[in-house]
Protein backbone atom coordinates (compact mmCIF):
# COMPACT_ATOMS: atom_id res chain seq x y z
CA UNK A 1 0.00 0.00 0.00
CA UNK A 2 2.62 2.50 1.14
CA UNK A 3 4.59 1.59 -2.53
CA UNK A 4 1.58 2.37 -4.37
CA UNK A 5 1.18 5.61 -2.26
CA UNK A 6 4.89 6.91 -3.04
CA UNK A 7 4.42 5.26 -6.79
CA UNK A 8 1.11 7.50 -7.28
CA UNK A 9 3.27 10.98 -5.75
CA UNK A 10 6.00 10.33 -7.92
CA UNK A 11 3.96 9.72 -10.79
CA UNK A 12 2.17 13.26 -10.48
CA UNK A 13 5.44 14.68 -9.22
CA UNK A 14 6.18 14.22 -12.61
CA UNK A 15 3.28 15.14 -14.61
CA UNK A 16 3.55 18.11 -12.63
CA UNK A 17 7.24 19.04 -13.24
CA UNK A 18 6.47 18.06 -17.40
CA UNK A 19 3.28 20.73 -17.63
CA UNK A 20 5.74 23.09 -16.49
CA UNK A 21 8.35 22.29 -19.50
CA UNK A 22 5.87 23.65 -22.06
CA UNK A 23 8.06 25.48 -24.63
CA UNK A 24 7.09 29.02 -26.05
CA UNK A 25 6.26 28.66 -30.03
CA UNK A 26 8.27 30.86 -32.10
CA UNK A 27 6.60 34.14 -32.99
CA UNK A 28 5.43 33.99 -36.88
CA UNK A 29 7.80 36.71 -38.77
CA UNK A 30 8.27 37.68 -42.49
CA UNK A 31 11.80 39.93 -42.80
CA UNK A 32 13.94 40.27 -45.72
CA UNK A 33 17.13 38.91 -46.99
CA UNK A 34 20.72 40.97 -48.20
CA UNK A 35 19.49 39.65 -51.37
CA UNK A 36 16.48 41.51 -51.25
CA UNK A 37 14.10 38.09 -51.64
CA UNK A 38 11.80 38.39 -48.97
CA UNK A 39 11.28 35.23 -46.23
CA UNK A 40 9.21 33.99 -43.45
CA UNK A 41 9.33 31.40 -40.35
CA UNK A 42 6.72 29.57 -42.12
CA UNK A 43 10.12 28.21 -44.20
CA UNK A 44 11.78 26.23 -40.91
CA UNK A 45 9.03 24.00 -40.36
CA UNK A 46 10.61 20.68 -40.07
CA UNK A 47 14.24 22.05 -39.26
CA UNK A 48 15.97 22.73 -36.16
CA UNK A 49 17.05 26.42 -36.89
CA UNK A 50 19.06 29.25 -35.14
CA UNK A 51 18.29 32.54 -35.05
CA UNK A 52 20.95 34.75 -34.30
CA UNK A 53 20.60 38.69 -33.59
CA UNK A 54 23.27 40.72 -34.34
CA UNK A 55 25.21 43.73 -35.17
CA UNK A 56 28.50 44.43 -36.91
CA UNK A 57 29.09 47.15 -33.92
CA UNK A 58 29.00 44.33 -31.29
CA UNK A 59 32.40 43.08 -30.62
CA UNK A 60 30.91 39.58 -28.73
CA UNK A 61 29.17 39.03 -32.04
CA UNK A 62 31.63 39.64 -34.71
CA UNK A 63 33.90 37.18 -32.30
CA UNK A 64 31.36 34.34 -31.93
CA UNK A 65 30.74 34.41 -35.60
CA UNK A 66 33.37 31.90 -36.75
CA UNK A 67 31.62 29.63 -34.43
CA UNK A 68 28.29 29.88 -35.35
CA UNK A 69 29.55 29.72 -38.97
CA UNK A 70 31.32 26.66 -37.85
CA UNK A 71 28.27 25.31 -36.07
CA UNK A 72 25.71 26.09 -39.35
CA UNK A 73 28.14 23.90 -41.73
CA UNK A 74 28.67 21.05 -39.06
CA UNK A 75 24.90 20.68 -39.25
CA UNK A 76 23.43 22.06 -42.35
CA UNK A 77 23.16 18.82 -44.33
CA UNK A 78 20.83 17.31 -41.48
CA UNK A 79 17.94 19.75 -41.43
CA UNK A 80 19.28 22.41 -39.15
CA UNK A 81 19.70 26.21 -40.68
CA UNK A 82 20.84 29.33 -39.29
CA UNK A 83 19.43 32.90 -39.91
CA UNK A 84 21.16 35.91 -38.84
CA UNK A 85 19.21 39.07 -37.96
CA UNK A 86 20.92 42.15 -38.10
CA UNK A 87 19.19 44.60 -35.88
CA UNK A 88 17.59 48.17 -36.55
CA UNK A 89 20.31 50.47 -35.59
CA UNK A 90 23.22 48.16 -38.00
CA UNK A 91 23.53 50.28 -41.68
CA UNK A 92 22.77 47.40 -44.24
CA UNK A 93 25.63 48.60 -45.95
CA UNK A 94 27.87 47.60 -43.57
CA UNK A 95 26.17 44.39 -42.83
CA UNK A 96 26.08 43.23 -46.40
CA UNK A 97 29.96 44.08 -46.31
CA UNK A 98 30.34 41.90 -43.48
CA UNK A 99 28.50 39.48 -44.65
CA UNK A 100 30.28 39.11 -48.16
CA UNK A 101 33.94 40.14 -46.79
CA UNK A 102 33.58 37.32 -44.02
CA UNK A 103 31.50 34.47 -46.50
CA UNK A 104 28.38 34.09 -44.46
CA UNK A 105 27.28 30.53 -45.52
CA UNK A 106 23.41 31.26 -44.35
CA UNK A 107 20.80 33.42 -44.69
CA UNK A 108 20.95 37.26 -43.44
CA UNK A 109 18.01 39.20 -42.37
CA UNK A 110 18.01 42.81 -41.83
CA UNK A 111 15.27 43.85 -40.05
CA UNK A 112 14.81 47.77 -40.57
CA UNK A 113 11.69 48.39 -38.47
CA UNK A 114 12.80 46.05 -35.43
CA UNK A 115 9.67 43.40 -36.22
CA UNK A 116 11.48 40.62 -35.79
CA UNK A 117 13.40 41.58 -32.76
CA UNK A 118 10.28 42.98 -31.07
CA UNK A 119 8.50 39.53 -31.98
CA UNK A 120 10.99 37.82 -30.20
CA UNK A 121 11.03 38.80 -26.81
CA UNK A 122 11.57 41.50 -27.45
CA UNK A 123 15.77 41.05 -28.40
CA UNK A 124 17.37 43.99 -26.70
CA UNK A 125 21.21 43.06 -26.49
CA UNK A 126 23.27 41.50 -28.77
CA UNK A 127 24.11 38.54 -29.42
CA UNK A 128 20.72 36.96 -28.69
CA UNK A 129 20.62 33.39 -30.06
CA UNK A 130 17.36 30.76 -30.10
CA UNK A 131 17.22 27.50 -30.64
CA UNK A 132 14.21 26.34 -32.38
CA UNK A 133 12.72 22.98 -32.71
CA UNK A 134 11.54 21.05 -35.97
CA UNK A 135 7.68 21.74 -34.22
CA UNK A 136 8.29 25.49 -34.23
CA UNK A 137 8.91 25.75 -30.45
CA UNK A 138 12.04 27.65 -28.94
CA UNK A 139 13.91 25.19 -27.03
CA UNK A 140 17.13 27.83 -25.87
CA UNK A 141 17.69 31.17 -25.63
CA UNK A 142 21.54 32.54 -25.10
CA UNK A 143 21.90 36.27 -24.19
CA UNK A 144 25.61 36.21 -24.83
CA UNK A 145 27.82 34.07 -26.47
CA UNK A 146 26.58 30.29 -26.13
CA UNK A 147 28.78 27.53 -24.96
CA UNK A 148 28.80 26.04 -28.23
CA UNK A 149 29.85 22.69 -26.85
CA UNK A 150 26.92 22.51 -25.21
CA UNK A 151 24.91 23.79 -27.86
CA UNK A 152 26.11 21.26 -30.39
CA UNK A 153 24.70 19.21 -27.79
CA UNK A 154 21.93 20.22 -27.81
CA UNK A 155 21.16 20.74 -31.63
CA UNK A 156 22.17 16.92 -32.02
CA UNK A 157 19.21 15.79 -29.89
CA UNK A 158 16.65 18.13 -31.39
CA UNK A 159 17.42 16.95 -34.80
CA UNK A 160 17.35 13.38 -33.91
CA UNK A 161 13.87 14.29 -32.54
CA UNK A 162 10.70 12.94 -34.63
Amino acid sequence: MLTRRLLSTALLACAAALSGCARDRAPEVSYVLLNGQKASSQQWAGKVMLVNFWATSCATCVGEMPRIIATHNKFKGRGFDTLAVAMSYDPPAFVSRFAETRGLPFNVAIDNMGSVAQAFGPVQMTPTTFLINKHGEIVKRYVGEPDFAALHGLIEQLLAEG
